[in-house]
């Protein structure tokens, strides 16, 4: 059981200064190739000085160790997964992924299914971009989960992969509304990657940037410190493209002890062919691009 989660089953990983400080921030995101770009105009409004000043300080952080990032449109499609709705519990991480039907969202398959003997969740909702109780982009509802029928039979830490195809929000889908990542398959081990995730216990996401390590055939490590339970599901961002406000998604807390018995170290499946498919699987679900 990981700290990462507290999903279906109860478990770890899933609860448990405007001017030229923001140009600051703004150029280390652009150098460092894994921050988003900023859309300040509403997003800083709701930040005090001292808050900007913080994140400004922890975007510099080591490598491997987590900080506050900053409210950036990048870090806008990221969300927490909710409960009912955003007044109840937030109890994994979530990511919008590219798709023809543009209401993909990427997690871990144990935030949304409980495995072996279980079923799926009922009744959750994906809010991104949520801090201190807002949902400034809204409360997005589910209309489907897709996890591996393997997972669903035996719990299988390879397949902790799932999809949620979210409903339109007031005849706009998410895609449209705040972009997306492409999803990155049979993408080699070593890659320098960016987490980011909702702790269960905190109102505001945090990051940490690291190089993934090869735990073995089907899985990845990388060592962040300070995420515990509330960041199953974290994408694992990496080849941000600040011109085009993207990147790739090549894992999420997940796979092995559910993303980890720690809070220091995570690990995801790796994306190989049973994710292609399962992307598959959930596209066809969700109309392959057909208006609806």
């Amino acid at each position: 059981m990981g700290v990462h989660a507290t999903g279906v089953a109860p478990t770890a990983r899933t609860r448990l200064v405007a001017g030229a400080a923001l140009l600051v921030a703004g150029a280390l995101l652009a150098s460092c190739g894994l921050g988003g770009p900023a859309d300040t105009r509403d997003a800083f409004s709701t930040w005090s000085a001292q808050r900007l000043r913080r994140a400004t300080a922890d975007i510099q952080a080591p490598r491997g160790m987590s900080y506050t990032p900053l409210p950036t449109l990048g870090n806008a499609r990221i969300g927490a997964l909710f409960d009912h709705d955003a007044n109840g519990d937030h109890f994994c991480s979530a990511s919008v992924v590219h798709s023809p039907g543009k209401d993909l969202v990427l997690t871990a398959a144990h935030c949304i299914h409980g495995g072996q003997g279980n079923g799926y969740r009922k009744d959750i909702v994906f809010v991104p971009s949520y801090r201190d109780g807002a949902a400034p982009n809204g409360a997005w509802r589910v209309r489907g989960l897709v996890v591996d029928p393997r997972w669903a039979k035996t719990s299988d830490p390879d397949l902790d992969v799932g999809f949620v195809i979210l409903r339109p929000l007031r005849g706009r889908h998410i895609e449209d509304v705040l972009g997306a990542n492409a999803l990155g398959v049979n993408t080699p081990f070593g890659r320098p990657v960016r987490l980011t995730g909702y702790p269960s216990s905190g109102q505001e996401p945090i990051s940490c940037v690291n190089t993934t390590i090869r735990q073995s055939a089907r899985q990845l490590r990388v060592n962040c410190v300070g995420f515990p339970g509330g960041t199953s599901g974290s994408p694992w961002l990496t080849g941000y493209d600040p011109a085009a406000g993207t990147g790739t998604v090549v894992g999420v807390i997940g796979g092995f002890q559910e993303g980890g018995d720690t809070a220091d170290v995570s690990y995801s499946p790796y994306f190989g062919a049973d994710v292609r498919k399962l992307y598959e699987r959930a596209v066809a679900m969700d109309g392959g691009g057909a208006k609806r």
